[in-house]
This record gives structure tokens, C-alpha cells and sequence, in this order.
């Protein structure tokens, strides 16, 4: 039987992704290389009419005013217990197209996973505008890579229709919020379902090759709620 392919719904966006990405890394870098990564966004309007010719729709709800002070509090708690400083990004008409089409870029490089780690700590460690195109540029230049390439990824048609895959994948997939994880048939939402996903996943492995140990560490009890965003 053909092992499934464990997948990690992420966003830019989201400092519950930013904490689950830091987690996965931290404890179990050898799983999180496995993980298939699928980022997650609010498409604009061209993205939204391209999906709604297939009658496809984006699962995505805006944030309540309540929701996001509580978000607040909760990410300056989480991010302390991992010994992580946290300086909140101010989002002024922001599009996401920007980084997330410059992490397609940066993938078809070879540095999809090193974009995530300089684009994070920009955004939820140094309070940068990722939508900023000379943002993503300065991550290109950090990366060694063309720093026009990755701050223009959001223009070129190419990179734009390479955008459709994650997007529908999402909507395919009922993605409703990030971080989201799956394995198989089992979806798990937030990153306090974090560990029932690794041990979700290493129960696949050790049914597939009982002699491997894919995760190399305990669960760690660092998640006490609900967290995601979407």
C-alpha cells in the first residue's frame, strides 16, 4: 500500500504557521523535511475570477476585531515560551500575492524552505511589511538569489498560473484556516493538533518500514489551545 504523503498547509501570513514552522524545525527537522508544503492565501481579485470560472471558491473569512486582540495576546504568550521575541507586523492593503508567489520563486530555486525561515523572522521577529516588495527583495539578497526575480514574482504570468495549483489544492483539500496538516484521510487544525499529526505520521511510517524511526523525538507539550488562523 502506497504511503501518504504527509502535507503542511501554511501561510505568510499567519504567526500560528510561523510557531508550528519554528516547532517542526526545531524538533523534528527530519520530518518537516518529508512534509509536502502548500501555502495558503487570501487571492485577490484576479486570483478570485480565475477560480470562480470552475465555480471554485476560496475558503476564507475574515478576521473579527475580538478574534484578532485575543491573537495578539496568545501569539506574545506562545512565542515566549519558545524564547522567540515578537515584534507585530503592521498590514497596510496588503497582498499576498507578494511573498507567497516569491516562495513558488524561491521553491523552483531550491531554496523554497530557506525562504520560509528568512521570511518569517522578517515578518514576526522584525515587524517588516512581507507585502513590500523590496522586503521580499532584501530575502532574495540574504538567499543569494535574484532579488528582481522573487519582488516581481507577483507579476509574472508564469509564476501567477503556477499560483492555481496551491490555491485549488487548498480548496480541494477543505482548507478552511492554517496551519493546517494532513496525512491520509486525517486532517488536523491549529498547531496544538501539531502533535497528533507527528504521531499520526509516524504511525504511517512505522507501518510502512517498521525498522525506521521517522520522527526521532517525543511530542513536545508546548500547545495548550486552538491555535490557527482563517
Amino acid at each position: 500500500m502506497k504511503t501518504p504523503v504527509p502535507t503542511f498547509y501554511f501561510s505568510l501570513r499567519s504567526p500560528y504557521s510561523w510557531l508550528a514552522w519554528h516547532d517542526l524545525k526545531t524538533l523534528y527537522p527530519k520530518l518537516l523535511q518529508r512534509l509536502r508544503l502548500v501555502p495558503f492565501w487570501e487571492p485577490d481579485s484576479a486570483y478570485r475570477d480565475a477560480l470562480g470560472e470552475k465555480g471554485e471558491v476560496f475558503l476564507y473569512s475574515a478576521m473579527s476585531r475580538e478574534k484578532h486582540l485575543y491573537i495578539l495576546s496568545d501569539v506574545r504568550r506562545l512565542s515566549q515560551r519558545r524564547g522567540l521575541p515578537v515584534r507585530w507586523p503592521v498590514d497596510r492593503d496588503p497582498q499576498w500575492e507578494v511573498p507567497h508567489l516569491a516562495y513558488l520563486a524561491a521553491d523552483r530555486a531550491g531554496k523554497g524552505r530557506d525562504f520560509i525561515d528568512v521570511i518569517t523572522r522578517l515578518r514576526w521577529q522584525e515587524g517588516a511589511d512581507i507585502c513590500d516588495p523590496e522586503t521580499v527583495a532584501a530575502a532574495a539578497v540574504e538567499l543569494a538569489l535574484d532579488p528582481g526575480l522573487l519582488s516581481n514574482a507577483h507579476r509574472d504570468p508564469g509564476l501567477r498560473e503556477q499560483g492555481l495549483l496551491p490555491l485549488r489544492a487548498c480548496i480541494a483539500d477543505g482548507v478552511f484556516g492554517v496551519p493546517m496538516f494532513n496525512v491520509g484521510r486525517d486532517k488536523f487544525w491549529g498547531i496544538d493538533r501539531l502533535p497528533d499529526f507527528i504521531a499520526a505520521v509516524a504511525g504511517a511510517a512505522v507501518s510502512a518500514a517498521p525498522d525506521e524511526t521517522p520522527l526521532g523525538r517525543p511530542v513536545q507539550a508546548l500547545f495548550d489551545h486552538a491555535g490557527g488562523c482563517g
